[in-house]
């Protein structure tokens, strides 16, 4: 025997924390194309579809693009997919897909591609047959000997067999003393159905037998019959083989014979048509899947056994002829022809590890080539340089290229109502007792080509809600032109991160290449925040400085104006929807503009729309050297305590789903114990299974509920972490000046998220970001460039790590470091940085220094300490009055 690792041909990784099971794998040549070559077909138990045709451009190379032929998402578990003559009519192969409650048969078929990409694949369901009874598995051949086609057998939950004759129902049979569903397979020479029954016994039925069978009650009508009730069937023979078995397969040895093999949980047996024991082998490790197929020895067969070991046996008979080991343990195996090279051993584990391997070792077969003598025609390779570079310019002068301006199939633009809706659209809001208002947005497409199917989708950023999220277009002539109108409204009581939305368009050009077009738009203030009476007193305050005279916050405002009083003008009250309260006081002789409110987050929208209004009045006078800036300590306490109460939410969510995880498997352990005793002969004391049930579901119920109210707990807190986000980034923009490609580059590390989920966190996403930027543009030296990161992310087991770069960020960009993302000029800045900048702590010494260094941007009374700023006891003198 020999021992080596499996040839690894190809390989990939099937979708993200998904399940498989040994019926999700098979290997054939599912669209017809007559060329011999098997394509592989995988379901999951997420219910995605994937058909892959593997070419690797040599030994061991991943997934490409075009090796994924299909890739489809059926919403239901798919239990088991075969691949047979299932239509009527015709001998051309189809796909059958088993769902835990229905059967759908469907056509794969290819179509020419019109670009680069290749061919283009598409199923089309044929048809489906829904399952009153919860399926378990299947199997199919043809049944009653017929000629040209495939009848499909479905085994229930409960031990029925339902038998398909293609598009119709044929009958339904109970399997006698059936208590759990085992492997099924059925034998052409035979022409039974072999199963292993609860009691450990192999059994087999004949096809005529369950087809000719007759109900228990001949008087009971139709209705009864489709729910499958029929006396109990006579067994053609049984063999106790004293385990349950994993799976059984039929292997034909000449046209005369064929064997049962059947895979144990710790023997394999291999069976005569008559049921008697051929030879059985006991298993030194516990199997997990296997393949019996016909041997080049006469009168042998070769079976492929793989185990929870990460191996592979392979046996010919009983005697093992070979061993391999395997990255992962398999659930499933095949062997097919991929590529046309003969006999690779395609396997699958259960969460989603394909690969397709061959057993042996790879010789070594290079030889060094010989070096050529001859000298290079220097003149001549410059001539033939300078021809291609003329042919390239040639071709480029052409228009070949695709040109955004010239190709303007569909213009999008989206206008937002000046005025709120005079009628609020919301509906099922949960912001109390406030009106919520509504505003009409109206997109308009405009059309240069005939499109088809252009769909729209609108987004807006959590909790806004729009009114109509999706539409599809269809412009039949040129020069068309539609409008669609949506209102948008505050669903819940927290603030969004943002106002902006957009509007997105996805169509294909009459070439088939498909394009992407979108408009993005701005809501207004108003929508979510209304005029309220100014606060004397707050726990978070900023203040913005100008290099221009103060504005009147009546001419910047006039919509939250609330009276026209004189003493009003330099202060302004806003009240979010939901409760909190924001203050604006502005200055009148020192071009300070400060903003104040008791959540530090709240701050955000405001501050952001103070600078752009500032900005754009400036801009309306003709003064084009205006500029705001920022002094004050950067409020990084404030921030992080943000942060560690987002961070605890989803360490609660991931201890509640395991609690949920635990209590669910005991639900269903109970389940089982309580099935056994209620379909027991012989009835025996519950001995409080039921009160423990009871009590299991109470905590089932309640751990989901606790899930669910994290979870809404944890996307409000997302919701308040990015805009106390996007507020640390304007500061750090107004405080040391960045252009808008430094502030890019900061929002690219610091929002790299839409949606915060459990497997990918923001934690260690910005992590991941802020610590790349401090060993590449905000590197002391090359040393530090050198530093390799982690390519896996994880969560992180506290804030700590994460708060202390984002403080040595700060001290780094105060003291001279920019933000570029050419490694050139890294390496460049890196060498002139004024020498101030410290390297990534490596040592407890080294963070000690820089824990000291973060009293520069914080202050752990809650409160940022600011200069004073002029005349503001005379604006709280106002107030109180």
């Amino acid at each position: 025997m020999s021992l080596f690792k499996a040839r690894d041909w190809w390989s990939t990784i099937l979708g993200e924390k998904e399940e498989f099971d040994q019926g999700c794998l098979c290997l054939a040549d599912v669209d017809n194309s007559g060329n011999g070559q098997d394509k592989i077909i995988v379901g999951s138990f997420m219910g995605y579809l994937r058909i892959f045709n593997p070419h690797p451009v040599k030994t061991g190379d991943g997934t490409q693009a075009e090796d994924l032929l299909l890739e489809v998402h059926l919403r239901d578990p798919i239990l088991q997919v075969e691949v047979g003559k299932f239509v009527s009519g015709t001998e051309m192969l189809h796909l059958a897909v088993l769902h835990s409650r229905k059967l759908c048969v469907y056509s794969v078929s290819g179509t020419l591609g019109n670009v680069e990409h290749g061919n283009q694949y598409h199923i089309k369901l044929m048809y489906e047959h829904s399952l009153q009874r919860t399926a378990c598995n299947m199997a199919y051949g043809p049944f009653g000997g017929v000629k040209g086609r495939d009848l499909i057998c479905i085994q229930s939950m409960d031990g029925m067999l339902m038998v398909f004759e293609q598009e119709s129902y044929a009958f339904g049979r109970f399997l006698p003393g059936s208590l759990l569903p085992g492997p099924l397979a059925y034998s052409s020479r035979t022409d039974s159905f072999i199963t292993v029954s609860s009691c450990q016994q192999v059994e087999s039925y004949k096809y005529q037998v369950l087809a000719f069978a007759t109900d228990v009650d001949k008087k009971q009508e139709t209705e009864q019959q489709k729910l499958g009730s029929g006396k109990r069937l006579v067994v053609d023979w049984t063999l106790n083989i004293g385990e349950q078995a994993l799976d059984i397969c039929i292997v034909p040895f000449n046209q005369s014979a064929s064997s049962v093999f059947v895979l144990g949980e710790r023997n394999f047996f291999c069976l005569k048509d008559n049921g008697q024991i051929r030879f059985m082998k006991k298993l030194d490790c516990n199997p997990s899947c296997f393949l019996p197929y016909c041997s080049v020895s006469e009168g042998t067969i070769n079976t492929l056994i793989g185990n929870h070991n990460n191996m592979l046996h392979i046996y010919q008979d009983v005697t093992l002829k070979w061993a391999t080991q395997l990255p992962h343990v398999p659930v499933a195996v095949r062997v097919g022809c991929l590529h046309d090279l003969k006999g690779v051993i395609v396997t699958l584990s259960d969460d989603g590890h394909l690969q397709c391997s061959y057993l042996g070792t790879d010789p070594s077969l290079f030889q060094a080539p010989k070096v050529e003598s001859r000298e290079l025609n220097y003149e001549e390779l410059d001539g033939e340089l300078k021809e291609l570079q003329k042919i390239i310019k040639d071709v480029k002068s052409q228009g070949v290229w695709p040109m955004t301006e010239r190709e303007d199939d569909l213009k999008v633009s989206a206008v937002v109502s000046p005025n709120l809706d005079s009628v609020s659209q919301a509906a099922n809001v949960e912001v109390g007792t406030d009106s919520v208002p509504s505003i009409t947005v109206k997109v308009t497409l405009q059309n240069r080509v005939v499109l088809q199917k252009a769909k729209l989708s609108v987004y807006v950023q959590p909790p806004l809600v729009s009114t109509c999220d999706q539409c599809t277009f269809d412009f039949t002539v040129p020069e068309m032109t539609s409008t669609v109108a949506f209102s948008v409204y505050l669903k819940r009581s927290y603030t969004p991160s943002e106002l902006e939305g957009n509007a997105v368009v996805s169509y294909s050009r009459p070439t088939g290449i498909p394009r992407v077009i979108q408009c993005k738009f701005r809501l207004p203030l108003k929508l979510i925040c209304l005029p309220g009476q100014p606060s004397k007193t707050a726990s978070h305050k900023l203040t913005v400085e100008t290099n221009k005279s103060p504005v009147s916050l009546l001419s910047l405002f006039p919509d939250f104006a609330i009276q026209s009083d004189d003493d009003q003008v330099n202060v302004m009250g806003f009240r979010l929807l939901g409760g909190s309260r924001v203050t604006l006081l502005a200055s009148r002789t020192s071009q300070r503009y400060r903003i104040q409110s008791e959540q530090f987050e709240d701050l955000w929208l405001v501050t952001n729309e103070l600078t752009y209004r500032l900005q754009e009045y400036f801009e309306k006078q003709g003064i084009k050297d205006f500029a705001c800036s920022f002094s004050g300590c950067l409020p990084l306490q404030e921030y992080f305590e943000l942060i560690d109460h987002h961070f605890e939410l989803r360490i609660n969510g991931e201890k509640l789903e395991e609690l949920l995880s635990e209590r669910a498997v005991q639900f269903r352990a109970i389940q089982r114990r309580l099935l056994t005793r209620f379909k027991d002969k012989t009835p025996a004391p519950l001995q409080h299974l039921d009160t423990l049930l009871d009590g299991t579901y109470k905590q089932v119920i309640a751990l989901a509920e606790a899930v669910e109210e994290n979870q809404h707990s944890l996307f409000q807190s997302f919701a308040r972490l990015k805009s106390a986000t996007h507020l640390m980034i304007l500061l750090i923009r107004l405080w040391q000046k960045l252009s808008a490609e430094q502030t890019a580059i900061l929002e690219a590390a610091f929002l790299p998220l839409q949606e915060d989920t459990q497997e990918l966190g923001w934690e260690e996403m910005v992590d991941a970001a802020i610590a790349h930027l401090l060993k590449t543009c905000l590197s002391k030296s090359s040393k530090e460039q050198a530093l390799s990161l982690s390519s896996q992310l994880n969560i992180p087991k506290d804030t700590s790590q994460l708060k202390r770069h984002i403080t040595l960020l700060c001290d780094r960009l105060a003291k001279g470091g920019r933000l570029c993302v050419s490694s050139d000029a890294a390496a460049s800045q890196a060498m002139v940085m004024p020498g101030g900048c410290t390297p990534i702590p490596e040592s407890d010494l080294e963070e000690r220094s820089l824990e000291d260094s973060t009293e520069l941007f914080t202050n752990h009374n809650h409160l940022i300490t600011e200069p004073p700023m002029p005349e503001v006891s005379a604006l709280q003198g106002v107030l109180e009055q």
